[in-house]
Order: C-alpha cells, then sequence, then structure tokens
C-alpha cells in the first residue's frame, strides 16, 4: 500500500474523528454509537502506517487522535448531577433487581436468625447472656430506659451531630466488614452477617424482657428500614464476590470478580447512600421521644414501604 493511496483513503474518516474529538462532550455523545468501534479502526491505521514507514508527521497526527479517543473510552468520567440521578433511578434498584433470589436468601437468613434468637431469649431470659456481656446488657438497658439519663443516647454523645457522627461511624464500619469478608470465599460475609443477626435477636428480647419494647422497636423502625436493608446488600455482595471467585465459568480470577465487581460495586455504593440516610434519621428523628409511640411507628412502616417499592418499580424499562 502506498502513503498517498491510504490517506486518499482514511483522510476524511480521520477528519471526522478529529471533529468528534475536538467537539467537546456534545459531540462525544452524539457519537457515542460509531465511536467505539471508528476507535478500533483509527487504532489499525496507525498500526499500518507505523508497519509501512509512511510519514512521521502521519504517524504522530495518529498516535494524537488515539491517545485522545483512548482518553475519551476509558479515562475517568467527572462526576455530574445527571450521572449521579441515574445511578439512583436506574442503576442501584436494577442491580438489586437483578440479584432478587439471592438478596430474598440473604434476608431470610438474616431476619430468621435474628427472630429465632429473639424468641428464644424472651422464653428463655439468661439465653441473652451467652451473646451479650454484663456490660453490654446494661448499657443497652441504660439507653433504652426512660429514666436514664442516656435515653436514645450513646454513652460519650453529646449533641445530635455527635450521634450522627457516631452514627456514620457504627453503621459502615459494620456494613463494609459485612463486604470485605466476601474476600474468603463468600463465608466471611455470611458469618459477619448471622453473628450481627444474632445480636439484634439478642438485644431485642433482652428489652422486651425489660419492659423498654416500645421505646426500642418505636426508636430502630424509623432507620431500621435503610440500615438493616443497607448491610444485608452489603453481604449479598460479599457472596458475589465470593462465589466468583471461587467459580470463575472459565475466566482468570482476575476477570471473574472483574464480572462480579458489575453487580456488586452497585450494591455497594448503593448501600453506602443508604446508611448515610440511615445515620441522619437515626441521629435526628428517631431520638425525638417526644412525639410519640403512634408517629414513629406510622413514619417507620412508611418508610419500609416506600423502600420496596423503590426496589420493585424504580429503573423499570429499557436500559442505556
Amino acid at each position: 500500500m502506498t502513503q498517498q493511496a491510504f490517506l486518499a483513503r482514511r483522510q476524511e474518516f480521520w477528519s471526522r474523528i478529529e471533529r468528534v474529538l475536538y467537539g467537546g462532550r456534545k459531540a462525544v455523545k452524539r457519537s457515542a454509537a460509531w465511536f467505539p468501534a471508528a476507535f478500533r479502526e483509527l487504532t489499525q491505521d496507525l498500526n499500518t502506517a507505523r508497519s509501512h514507514a509512511f510519514d512521521p508527521s502521519i504517524i504522530e497526527r495518529l498516535n494524537s487522535l488515539v491517545l485522545m479517543g483512548n482518553q475519551v473510552l476509558y479515562g475517568q468520567r467527572s462526576w455530574s448531577l445527571s450521572s449521579c440521578v441515574y445511578f439512583f433511578v436506574k442503576t442501584f434498584p436494577r442491580a438489586v433487581r437483578s440479584q432478587w433470589k439471592g438478596m430474598a436468601a440473604t434476608h431470610l437468613v438474616f431476619y430468621g436468625l435474628a427472630l429465632f434468637f429473639a424468641l428464644a431469649c424472651v422464653y428463655f431470659p439468661d439465653l441473652v447472656y451467652t451473646v451479650l456481656s454484663e456490660q453490654q446488657a446494661g448499657n443497652l438497658e441504660e439507653m433504652y430506659n426512660p429514666q436514664s439519663s442516656h435515653f436514645l443516647t450513646p454513652r460519650d454523645v453529646s449533641s445530635d451531630a455527635d450521634m450522627f457522627g457516631y452514627y456514620i461511624y457504627n453503621n459502615v464500619s459494620v456494613a463494609f466488614r459485612t463486604f470485605a469478608g466476601g474476600v474468603f470465599l463468600g463465608f466471611g460475609s455470611l458469618l459477619i452477617l448471622c453473628a450481627n443477626a444474632v445480636f439484634l435477636g439478642a438485644a431485642a428480647a433482652h428489652l422486651v424482657n425489660q419492659g423498654f419494647a416500645h421505646t426500642f422497636f418505636s426508636f430502630v423502625i424509623g432507620h431500621g428500614s435503610f440500615e438493616l436493608t443497607a448491610i444485608v446488600m452489603c453481604a449479598q455482595a460479599g457472596l458475589i464476590l465470593g462465589y466468583r471467585l471461587f467459580v470463575t465459568k472459565g475466566l482468570s480470577r482476575q476477570a471473574s470478580l472483574r464480572e462480579a465487581g458489575k453487580t456488586a460495586l452497585p450494591l455497594v455504593a448503593g448501600s453506602a447512600c443508604m446508611l448515610f440516610l440511615a445515620a441522619i434519621i437515626e441521629a435526628f428523628w428517631s431520638s425525638r421521644h417526644e412525639l410519640g409511640f403512634t408517629v414513629h411507628y406510622a413514619v417507620g412502616a412508611a418508610g419500609w414501604i416506600v423502600l420496596f417499592a423503590y426496589f420493585i418499580f424504580c429503573g423499570r424499562g429499557k436500559k442505556r
């Protein structure tokens, strides 16, 4: 192939690529359908020019276009409000629904185990102390006793802002330990999830036995929908990673984990936002005991309904 023939055949194509690359974000969006295939052609043109030792100016031009095209296709995307909205309206609920069977099983394990230990500890109160230490039980009683100075406020916390920071740290640490446990073939995530379920069941039963059922349940129902669901989702994300680490389906382990990440990471990112929202509710709403139990129960029930409706109905329709 001669240089002249090569230029005559490909010059217009390169000019079109240049118009897209120098045309800004709008030009790239308009050309999104054909640009990946065009980029592959461009890299082939660069290889052809190099293999035939064409004029260095041609090679330099093609090399510059390839570098710019690579940045467009694989460079880090800047944050935008529209991409954030798309994540919450489409990506996150779709990722949850794509794992509905595993999600249902994980929820069943968590709530089933919590309910089992709660009932067992209600009927056999001394069983609580196989899960909770006496100090932990005493701290729970102090926090949920309406006559206590620490009523609905953790120790060493003096304001709503401090409570918010405390809950953020506590909730996020639990959730991400649950997710990170997935590297142990998923067993770590399952173990941490079960341990939290047992603790929740034992704590609830102990407070019921002490006569603090209303103060406990009216407190947790407001933020529980977001917090508990987020923790279960992190466990499911960890199980996905552990499963794909073990079952690669013919891929390398690195490629298998990369495929798992396409579903697991949206679950973790969405769960982090849910935990942030749960901490806000827990710090600034759940502790408002002066509003009465009925108001707390009504708002908490509405939160559960809205959350399930969001995951069931949001993100329906054609995918981008």
